[in-house]
């Protein structure tokens, strides 16, 4: 067994040496379609930068769950960085903390929109017109927030905060339980559901109090938005909100800092409220950035600031587009936004042949499809390359769905990513041996050092 030498830093639990950049290219896996010759957009697409990368180092397959599940972004990063599932704080939570909103450890987050519904002869309202479907700018939709923004209910107090265009959080004080259904259905014509508290909760009481507290607020916010409109009848052809949605409650749950969990010194970089909560959640540092009508000049930005940045080791970058075109149902659209996208990794690729303490990592959190009648995102396991670092270089020059599912990495779930991660940045500590008291999967270099005691008496 070979012995390397480890310069100490006093009170950090990091190394000098590989920087770690993590590309996501959010909901860029997607299905195959005949207008494009039977491939994905991602297939498809001319992608000189992702392929080179691709050519230089390895890939393979990774879901940050289980095949088929269908993952939100928020639940596939938590678990893409090794946390558990159970101490997943929820979406509501994420954003309101992104947001910057005065939580408490007990209140309750909930996310929230603006909704169009029309009633059926059950008197149940149908979702017609969605978060995305109601016109009108911040400032246009804010007397709607305005009006139903506080509201109490058996000892339960709402507070309704207008972040984004028509976008809310609602937070829910005075002991409130996170166990409770959603009620936007999300698809067009389906029934909006009814609160319910969770099977299963640990807290069963204090969830059916929110649940029944949470269906008398809703309906109230019905009475309120209709009187906006002057005493008529909503008219739902008009898409003007008559209705407030909910969706993913959460609380906050106390989570083991990233750079205490995995030894690198954490960094993202992103557009969207929930990331920056996720990063204040997880002990990243979050570096904000704006969306343009130039994903690529977008991307290369990131980039640039990453391969800069003198403070991290693991950088996280972000984009959001290969998600937002897929919602727009149009294969060819998501394949151009992917061309784009791969534009803007040119300084990537040049700092990869120039460096040798670069390790980056391409991959996306879920696959999300240009076209389907019932599904938001979809189950299929996403691309992944890591390219640079120690990693062993297989026979993939193509980066995409399929060409990556015969590279050297196999396929990869949740945080076994983050232990490839270790094992290419030279990282990863010997299984079982235990350095200090708190077993970690790196190499650390902050435990205790031995010191000589005088020997013990004897009798």
């Amino acid at each position: 067994m070979h012995q390397h030498e480890i310069t100490p830093h006093a009170g950090d639990t990091s190394r000098p040496g590989m920087k770690v950049i993590l590309v996501l290219l959010d909901g860029l896996g997607d299905r195959s379609y005949a207008e494009l010759g039977n491939q994905t957009p991602l297939a498809a697409a001319d992608t000189p930068n992702l392929d080179r990368l691709s050519a230089l180092g390895a890939n393979g397959l990774f879901h940050a769950a289980f095949p088929g599940e269908c993952l939100p972004s928020e639940t596939a990063h938590y678990l893409m960085f090794g946390y558990d599932r159970s101490r997943f704080p929820g979406r509501g939570l994420l954003e309101a903390a992104g947001e910057g909103a005065a939580l408490e450890e007990v209140d309750v987050a909930v996310l929230a929109h603006l909704a169009g519904v029309d009633f059926d002869k059950q008197g149940i309202p149908r979702l017609v017109h969605g978060r995305d479907d109601i016109p009108g700018g911040k400032k246009a939709l804010y007397s709607f927030y305005r009006r139903i923004a506080r509201y109490e209910c058996s000892g339960l107090r709402f507070e309704l905060h207008h972040t984004r265009r028509n976008d809310g959080v609602l937070l829910i004080r005075g002991g409130a339980s996170p166990d409770i259904s959603d009620s936007d259905p999300i698809l067009k014509g389906a029934a909006v559901a009814r609160i319910m508290p969770v099977s299963g909760s640990s807290e069963p009481a204090a969830a059916q109090k929110t649940a029944e507290a949470l269906n008398y607020y809703l309906s109230w916010c019905y009475a309120q938005l209709v009187q906006s409109k002057k005493g008529r009848g909503a008219n739902p052809a008009e898409k003007r909100p008559n209705f407030l949605v909910t969706q993913r409650a959460g609380r906050r749950i106390a989570q083991v800092p990233f750079k205490e969990k995995w030894g690198f010194t954490p960094a993202l970089i992103a557009s969207g409220g929930v990331y920056k909560g996720l990063a204040a959640e997880l002990g990243f540092d979050f570096i904000p950035v704006k969306d343009s009508a130039h994903p690529g000049r977008d991307l290369a930005g990131r980039v640039d600031t990453a391969l800069n940045d003198l403070s991290h080791d693991f950088i996280h970058v972000h984009t959001k587009v290969p998600d937002e075109q897929s919602h727009k149902g149009d294969p060819g659209t998501k394949k151009q936004a992917v061309e784009k996208l791969d534009a803007g990794l040119d300084g990537l690729v040049r700092a990869l042949g120039q460096k040798d303490d670069l390790l980056v990592v391409v991959t996306a959190d879920h696959s999300t499809p240009s076209r389907s009648n019932t599904m938001v995102h979809s189950g299929e396991p996403v691309p992944l390359l890591m390219a640079g670092g120690a990693i062993r270089r297989d026979r993939v020059n193509r980066f995409d769905e399929i060409s990556a599912a015969a590279g050297g990495l196999g396929y990869l779930q949740g945080g076994q990513l983050m232990y490839m991660i270790l094992n290419a940045a030279d990282r990863a500590i010997l299984s079982g041996l235990r350095l200090g008291s708190n077993p970690r999967p790196y190499m650390p270099i902050d435990y205790p050092g031995f010191q000589l005691v005088p020997p013990a008496k004897t009798e």
